[in-house]
């Protein structure tokens, strides 16, 4: 049948092509509209199957997924999605056995006939008998319905005018969409284009291009035809203050300027300059995940330098906390997954921390972000010029930590490759894409992507260059006799799985050598077949002989040794269209809560930038300045932008795409746990906290979903980022109950609270002078009570045996909590600064010195006290649980 189809398509298109009537149009004009062309059924015009018939296929709602573009088609009859395939697309209209047109009596065609009848079509009616739709659609059946062969470029869709500006709710602008082909055809298709909003509030447009003003902001008007798709910028200013009318303001960074240059269209203010307080508290927690210590708020607060910000942007930069806290951000980014990497190395949990430790190191030092990457992208197990032998004696004295070795020595980092769920090209092309150019390209796996220019043979083409790389159990072919050495020398004695594992862990500690699973690149360049006198032989595993990048030509791979090095290159290429432009609006999402783009990692056609030119300029220095990844916290950091307050003006309230104020947002997870350890522990423990990070959860090295560990249910229950999916919504920041629950009773909690010797209430009892007792927990406290409660009704009427045993019980429980029942009796300095104390528990906190009347009422609480200790236990806890603790303002 496949035969028969393609015999007719040819067939059809060599008698009728050359009958065909292509509109003509003089040097410079504009062909207009096909529904002005077609408005009757005159003229000798044959519409064409790829630019007239299927993108009003599309227009009409035919190929989409609720109709015959879903998988499964409508009523046996199956359209490609969103028209992506123009020959399968002719093949399903024309096939023998259900055919849609019907060339002998075109009015009887199954594509007329039933999309003008209400009653006989399940889609209801979707044109009129006699309109232009009608005409197009009956004139290419008429004229033998000709399919192009060849099809013909789309060099460009132009959207007229390139921004929409309304002055009023309720206006109305006609917005105009011409392709231009490669012949250099012009033609007006705005009644071919398919026509969204990106945010129906602000403006609405209808099936003819027509936008309609909605309340005031800014959004886009997307049009896509073709493969194209183009998003206009559509503004309805806030207030009356744009354009000419508004005020001078002075700006003192090229961020700061192209952000104003945006607000002075919509009208809109700025906030002022936030606090020195509220700015260390931002910074330190955006930077480093840390909250700032008292005694840094007190000394920043008496700065009177200048240039203090930028100071402390440095000095935070150069801190341990910066570098555990970002290498946390570019594991979520590249997916260091505990589920995933299990038995990609010995031990069997190894691979999260080493792939940490290695991108650790990077930050640490400031590697270029592009020699960062191109670690990952091109990551082996062997190192350059190494044997197997070599590479296992060096994982073993790695695993030892024999002469301080760690794994961030090694060139690369494979494990990105090694994940089982991360085994096949087209899940890394996706993975990839998502990683590195914040692109969501998984759509165009099976179908055109319906917001991108990306077809399912774009996608197929990208796919290839990751096909050549093997993450295997055992060494790569080529060192065959090294393993089976390694292996002779090894007595496994027929272990396997989890004996063989702690077996080799075994060995490795008596400084053996054990063979190690490994990353390798598996495609075989072609040999050289210029010489014809040699016979040509099939290369086994030789891989693809080509593939295509992203909007690129085809690369020849049949003489590459590594299909990944092109990608690197074109990576680090300063015409890539996503690869710096990704990482900087993941930087600036960040530091704002939305990216220029946003999603961050929706870098799409039909999601384009709120601000341009502010994200090329950032994309742009970030490849001057050779991919320094501080370069671009510091032009961030550094700008009035990212230091005005949260609170609004009268003009920026409903603000939260163009940067005119800073958002509050609820802390990471990570960052959530680490400050209730900050601000519950002494200030000797802050110190050492701040300094060695190993410890803490901004420094955890894998995530997933069965994570194991003290910190899991906390990070769980506040959205830390799982790495299970390629999208950056692995991470959630989203306010629950759980999360108010957790904070208020949990008992992790109240332990941190309690704790004794690091902990600031028992710094706060040495400086009243009490000696603290310990703390017995409430469940145990409810314990004696039932305890108490027994022994004295038995000592009417029970049993001595059940007296002796309960009488036991309680001085066990006595033993290890101490008796709730004993007085301490203390001397309490009264000497003691009660004011300093309560300034200390709100800067530990919420970073700042609390107001008079949150002083007055915190003394009138621990005067009221008849144990201060305690007064200041619930000071503590009412600070950690109000909204300012977990925000980030």
């Amino acid at each position: 049948m496949i035969q028969q189809n393609a015999r007719r398509v040819v067939s059809w298109s060599c008698v009728v092509l050359s009958a065909l009537v292509a509109p003509i149009a003089a040097a410079g004009e504009i062909l207009a509209p096909i529904s002005q062309r077609f408005a009757s059924q005159g003229g000798d015009e044959t519409p064409s199957f790829q630019k007239h018939v299927v993108p009003l296929l599309g227009r009409l709602g035919c190929n989409g997924r609720a109709c015959h573009g879903s998988f499964q088609g409508k009523g046996g009859f199956r359209l490609s999605l969103f028209g992506y395939d123009f020959k399968a697309d002719f093949l399903a209209l024309t096939d023998e056995e259900n055919a849609r047109i019907d060339l002998d009596s075109p009015l009887d065609s199954l594509i007329i006939h039933k999309p003008t009848s209400e009653d006989e079509h399940d889609g209801g009616k979707r044109y009129d008998v006699g309109s232009w739709n009608y005409h197009v659609i009956h004139r290419w059946i008429k004229d033998g319905a000709p399919f192009e062969r060849q099809l013909e470029k789309l060099v460009e869709l132009r959207v007229e005018p390139t921004e929409v500006r309304f002055d009023r709710q309720g206006q109305i602008i006609q917005v105009r969409a011409i392709a231009v082909w490669e012949s250099g055809i012009e033609e007006d298709v705005t009644p071919l284009c398919r026509f969204s909003t990106n945010d129906s509030e602000v403006a609405t447009v209808d099936k003819d291009g027509r936008v309609v003003s909605g309340v005031a902001g800014d959004t886009h008007i997307v049009a896509a035809y073709d493969k194209a798709v183009v998003a206009v910028p559509t503004i309805c200013p806030v207030t009356d203050k744009a354009g000419d009318r508004y005020p001078k303001i002075v700006t003192k960074t090229v961020v700061d300027r192209l952000v104003v240059e945006k607000l002075r269209k919509l009208g809109l203010l700025p906030s002022e300059i936030c606090t020195d307080e509220e700015f260390l508290r931002r910074v330190s927690l955006d930077l480093t995940g840390t909250l700032p210590k008292p005694k840094d708020v007190r000394e920043f607060l008496l700065d009177t330098r200048n240039d203090k910000r930028a100071q402390k942007i440095e000095q935070l930069l150069n801190s341990p906390a910066y570098a555990a806290w970002w290498t946390t951000k570019l594991c979520d980014f590249t997916g260091n997954n505990s589920d995933q990497t299990q038995n990609a190395t010995y031990p069997r949990t190894a691979s999260p921390q080493y792939w940490y430790d290695w991108i650790y190191r990077r930050v640490e030092e400031n590697v270029a972000y592009d020699e960062l990457v191109a670690g990952i992208v091109l990551g082996k197990s062997r190192n350059e010029g190494e044997s197997y032998t070599q590479y296992c004696e060096s994982m073993g004295d790695i695993y030892s930590a024999n002469d301080g070795a760690t794994f961030a020595d090694r060139e690369t980092m494979p494990f990105y490759w090694a994940r089982r769920d991360f085994r096949q090209a087209p899940e890394r092309a996706i993975s990839f894409a998502h990683s590195f150019l914040g692109v969501r390209i998984q759509c165009a796996q099976c179908h055109k992507h319906p917001f991108d220019q990306w077809s399912k043979n774009d996608f197929d083409e990208f796919s290839k260059f990751f096909g050549g790389v093997t993450a295997s159990n055992r060494s790569a072919p080529d060192a065959n006799k090294e393993y089976q050495a390694i292996m002779a020398k090894v007595d496994t004695d027929g272990l396997r799985g989890g004996q063989l594992r702690r077996k080799y862990e075994q060995l490795m500690k008596e400084g053996g050598v054990v063979p190690f699973p490994e990353v390798y690149v598996n495609h075989r360049p072609r040999p050289d077949t210029d010489d014809k006198s040699k016979k040509k032989r099939p290369v086994r595993n030789a891989g693809a002989k080509s593939a295509s990048l992203l909007g690129r030509e085809a690369t020849d791979l049949s003489r590459i040794v590594d299909p990944r090095q092109p990608v690197m290159d074109w990576l680090r290429d300063a015409d890539n269209p996503y690869f710096s432009k990704a990482f900087v609006n993941r930087l600036w999402a960040a530091y704002f809560g939305v990216g220029i783009v946003d999603p961050p990692d929706d870098m799409s056609l039909a999601n384009p930038p709120s601000n341009r030119a502010l994200l090329e300029h950032l994309a742009t220095g970030f490849i001057e300045h050779e991919f320094d990844m501080k370069w671009v916290h510091r032009e961030i950091l550094n700008s009035e932008t990212y230091q005005r307050s949260w609170r609004p003006n009268d003009t920026n309230l409903h603000d939260r795409r163009n940067f005119s104020r800073a958002l509050p947002r609820r802390l990471p997870a990570e960052v959530v746990y680490d400050a209730i350890h900050q601000a519950t522990g002494s200030d000797e423990y802050v110190n050492r906290w701040r300094v060695e990070v190993g410890d803490r959860a901004i420094a955890i090295a894998g995530s997933g979903t069965r994570m194991r560990g003290n910190a899991s249910y906390a990070l769980s229950v506040f959205g830390r980022n799982t790495r299970e999916s390629s999208c950056d919504c692995d991470r959630s920041e989203t306010p629950n109950l759980l999360q108010t629950i957790y904070l208020q009773n949990d008992e992790d909690v109240i332990k941190l609270i309690d704790r004794r010797g690091d902990g600031w209430l028992s710094q706060v009892a040495k400086q009243l002078g009490v000696i603290q007792k310990k703390k017995i927990p409430a469940n145990i406290i409810t314990q004696f009570e039932r305890l108490d409660t027994s022994i004295k009704r038995i000592a009417k009427n029970g049993s001595k045996e059940q007296r002796r045993k309960l009488t036991a019980r309680r001085k066990s429980l006595v033993k290890r909590y101490g008796d709730p029942n004993d007085v301490l009796e203390v001397e309490v300095n009264e000497k003691v600064d009660l004011r300093k104390i309560i300034e200390d528990a709100y800067l530990r906190t919420v970073s700042r010195t609390p107001q008079k009347s949150e002083m007055d009422r915190s003394l009138q609480y621990i005067n009221e006290g008849d144990d201060k200790v305690e007064s200041f236990r619930g000071l503590v806890w009412a600070l950690i649980n109000t909204k300012e603790f977990v925000v980030n303002h």
